[in-house]
């Protein structure tokens, strides 16, 4: 039981990690605009091209996590990430592409991460132990994010160079990868005496499997998940989920120093951000999952409730934070925590959902289609959206600002 609770806490760690990375590069976004020359729309898309190659390949490593060693994915995928992070920090100032590659590359892997990790949890724990792990788990997502936020813009203060902020995470990405390989792989269902079927032997029970029957095996997993309605419409919700996070995760900051534009606190706006993104997302993860906790045993069909309940209460929170933004700044900052605590409560629930729903030997697929889906129409997207949008009125008024010299607020 010791040897599952220390890889609980290694797989929290990483993905404390993952999320970090992701959202360094959001902590210290106005200095790369200045270094590479980029528009705010340009700048949005470095989320997306992220985003892209972490859902693309998200099917890959679900594949290959229901039947290969998920430990080796994991290590590989670690070392991958954090080396590729590290080289983008030497990128050059007139080859933006080769940035735009780096953040696509390190999507590749933690995509490998992300698809395999809570299906290592499922099989360890079982009943409410797992749920509680699972929230464990998804309590790195908030803290990552806002740590990324914080570490990101401070490494650039310290040093003087936006490029450290980049070289913190590498550093922890490898000595966890190092860890990871002495970490005993649970067996697949076997916490929950589940034995897989003769009809359904995948690559890893036989590797010299041929092309074709790999592909069957492939769409029986598919055909089999697309068919749990419970799934699917789990997961289209969590995709609206991921599409309001993307935006608020990457814009926030950014709108805020626009609306603060004379203020003081100008300065300490990602620290600010990176705080309630810590705070919010923990306090949202552990309403999600102590209400489906204590909820569940009651109203077997409780848990969507508690998702939708969240994200409908996320909505006013959000319009009154970009509404107030320039007036009442600290009302502003108290919704834009809401809007983040009331997002959050999908995290664990959703994953949760998942595990119950679909059989051991297809989670991480399960897994994997869902990051397809959510990322592809979510948080792929709308950044660029959402700094696409603006963008015409932002160079008018700056031309304006230019002519007169005038404070103009957003």
């Amino acid at each position: 039981m010791i040897g599952s609770y220390f890889t609980v806490g290694i797989l929290c760690i990483i993905n404390l990690l993952n999320y970090m990375d992701r959202y360094t590069i959001a902590g210290v976004l106005n200095d790369i605009q200045k270094f590479f020359d980029m528009d705010k729309s340009t700048s949005g898309l470095l989320q997306t091209a992220f985003i892209v190659s972490y859902m693309i390949f998200a099917p890959v490593f679900g594949f290959l996590g229901d039947r290969y060693s998920r430990k080796i994915l994991i290590v590989l995928g670690i070392i991958f990430w954090s080396g590729v992070t590290l080289l983008s920090s030497f990128v050059q100032q007139h080859h933006t592409y080769l940035f735009f590659i780096c953040r696509s590359l390190v999507g590749i892997g933690e995509a490998s991460y992300s698809t395999v990790a809570p299906t290592i949890i499922a099989d360890l724990f079982s009943g409410k132990k797992r749920s509680t792990m699972i929230a464990l788990f998804y309590f790195a997502i908030p803290v990552g994010s806002g740590l990324g936020y914080i570490v990101g813009s401070q490494m650039a203060t310290i040093f003087k160079h936006w490029q450290w902020a980049l070289r913190f995470t590498p550093v922890f990405g490898f000595i966890c990868a190092i860890s990871f390989i002495f970490v005993n792989e649970p067996k697949r269902g076997g916490n929950e005496g589940v034995e897989r079927h003769n009809d359904d032997i995948t690559v890893q029970d036989n590797h010299s499997f041929s092309i074709g029957q790999t592909i069957q095996s492939l769409k029986n997993d598919v055909y089999y998940i697309v068919s749990v309605p419970t799934y699917l419409f789990t997961t289209l919700g969590f995709t609206c989920v991921c599409f309001s996070i993307g935006a608020l995760s990457w814009w926030t900051p950014y709108y805020m120093e626009y609306a603060l534009v004379d203020s003081s606190s100008k300065d300490k706006i990602n620290f600010i951000f990176g705080a309630i993104a810590c705070v919010g997302g923990i306090v949202g993860v552990l309403i999600g999952s102590s209400s489906s906790q204590f909820l569940r045993g009651r109203y077997s069909t409780i848990d969507p409730i508690i998702c939708g309940v969240g994200v409908l209460i996320s909505i006013p929170c959000t319009f009154i934070a970009i509404y107030l933004a320039r007036s009442h700044p600290m009302i502003a900052w108290i919704n834009i925590f809401l809007a983040i605590t009331f997002l959050s409560v999908n995290w664990s629930v959703v994953v949760d959902i998942l595990l119950y729903v679909i059989v051991p030997e297809r989670r991480a697929t399960a897994q994997a289609i869902q990051i397809l889906i959510s990322h592809t129409l979510g948080d792929a997207t709308s950044p660029f959206i959402v700094g696409a949008i603006p963008a015409l009125p932002l160079q008018m008024v700056e031309h304006k600002m230019e002519n007169t010299n005038t404070n103009v607020s957003y």
